[in-house]
């Protein structure tokens, strides 16, 4: 079966702000996110991608577009069901508000219980986006090989389900993962397991020196924004 690479967005307006995007329209990368798109070409130069899925959302289609253009051979296929989490009424607002709604403790400790009011729950968040991978598999192998490799780029709480999902991990675990913006995750399908080949490798451990306030316990909900 095929090789999957997962791309999270590169930063964005929302994440430097603060901000929980989720479905919000007219979230950009900022100067650095489209840096790191710019970037991504020559970081994936050495992969013979077969195909290429984004998230419908503005962060993901700017951030797959230097891509596609050093690879015009490739049309981008748009998945709603790797777009980020509906967070409904939590969307748009500032993750230092949301750290008090009670919710949040639910979030962090049981996110398979969590449903945001006015959106979805993060468990329905994971069967969506899983489904949308195993589906993808099958077509991709069936139009180019066993051995294809193709790429996603969507969110970070979607790939870290993804992940959860490939290791067979319960959800209520999955907020131990990390990806930073524009990192790629790999995992490689086969008949009857996943392996997790690569995991929010982004080439850079900035994120990594130690910081003069420690960073907090609790997982970032929408994946942060990654090294200051």
């Amino acid at each position: 079966m095929p090789t999957l690479i997962l791309v999270r967005h590169g930063r964005s307006t929302a994440n430097t702000e603060g901000l929980l995007a989720g479905w919000t329209p007219g979230v950009a990368l900022d100067e650095r996110g489209a840096a790191q798109a710019a970037a991504l070409p020559g970081r994936l130069a050495e992969l013979p991608l077969a195909e290429i899925v984004t998230s419908p959302l503005q962060r993901c289609q700017e951030t797959v577009r230097p891509l596609l253009e050093a690879r015009p051979g490739l049309s981008p296929h748009t998945d709603e069901r790797i777009g980020e989490c509906h967070y409904g009424d939590w969307s748009g607002r500032k993750l230092a508000e949301l750290k008090d709604e009670p919710l949040m403790e639910v979030v962090q400790a049981h996110p398979s219980a969590a449903a945001f009011p006015g959106g979805e729950s993060m468990r329905s968040m994971q069967t969506r986006a899983a489904e949308a991978v195993h589906e993808w598999n099958a077509r991709v192998e069936r139009d180019h090989g066993a051995d294809a490799v193709y790429l996603m780029c969507s969110h970070g709480d979607i790939i870290k389900s993804l992940v959860a999902d490939a290791l067979g991990l319960h959800l209520d675990l999955f907020q131990r993962i990390s990806v930073e913006p524009c990192s790629i995750t790999a995992i490689r399908y086969t008949r009857l397991r996943p392996f997790l080949v690569r995991l929010g490798d982004t080439g850079d451990f900035t994120s990594l020196v130690p910081r003069e306030e420690p960073p907090a316990g609790e997982a970032e909900v929408g994946g942060g924004a990654g090294a200051p």
